[in-house]
């Protein structure tokens, strides 16, 4: 298992060339200490899995891995159902000022057309998700305060994974000299 910085497991998500309405994600406080951990899944992609914390208001510190080259059945029952609540996406930013414009111009489009229309709040976003090019979005369990039930059901699958990162995320802590999260 190859344990790197947050962003660099971000950048592999956003690189699969796969269905980026497929993913899937559970998130919620670390059960130890500062942060939080985060789970990303795609039935092509696999599991990726993330713990961070907020240095300071402008800096996000943290670190990730991938822990498994497929979503299993198993796996899949602790990710959120494709019309649950929550949503999340990763962004890239544009590439230059035309693409810039040409997604602006696809934005306002979807957005007249969903007001002009009766729709769900889950259609707005996969449709906005689109014309921004996400490359990854999806349904999200989030608990901000807590820590949802199916994040301790993966924790516990890949224990293995999660002692790891919490080590390599103290270390970051005690480098960073920071003894409690930002918030």
């Amino acid at each position: 298992m190859r344990i790197r910085e947050w962003q660099d497991i971000l950048e592999d998500v956003t690189e699969r060339t796969v269905d980026p309405e497929d993913w899937r994600a559970v998130a919620g406080d670390r059960a130890g200490g500062v942060g939080e951990d985060m789970y990303l899944a795609h039935p092509r992609a696999g599991v990726f899995f993330l713990k961070t914390y907020a240095k300071n208001p402008f800096e996000v510190r943290g670190v990730g891995t991938h822990v498994a080259r497929n979503l299993d059945d198993e796996i899949g029952s602790f990710m959120p159902e494709r019309d649950s609540g929550g949503r999340f996406a990763v962004q890239s930013p544009p590439e230059d000022e035309e693409q810039a414009e040409t997604v602006g111009k696809r934005l306002e489009t979807v957005l007249e057309t969903h007001a002009d229309a009766p729709t769900r709040p889950q259609d707005l976003f996969d449709d906005v998700m689109d014309a921004l090019e996400s490359p990854a979005f999806g349904p999200m369990e989030y608990d901000q305060y807590d820590r949802p039930d199916e994040l301790e059901e993966l924790a516990e699958r890949f224990e293995e994974a999660d002692d790891l990162l919490n080590a390599e995320l103290e270390d970051l802590i005690e480098t960073d000299e920071v003894d409690r999260g930002f918030m």
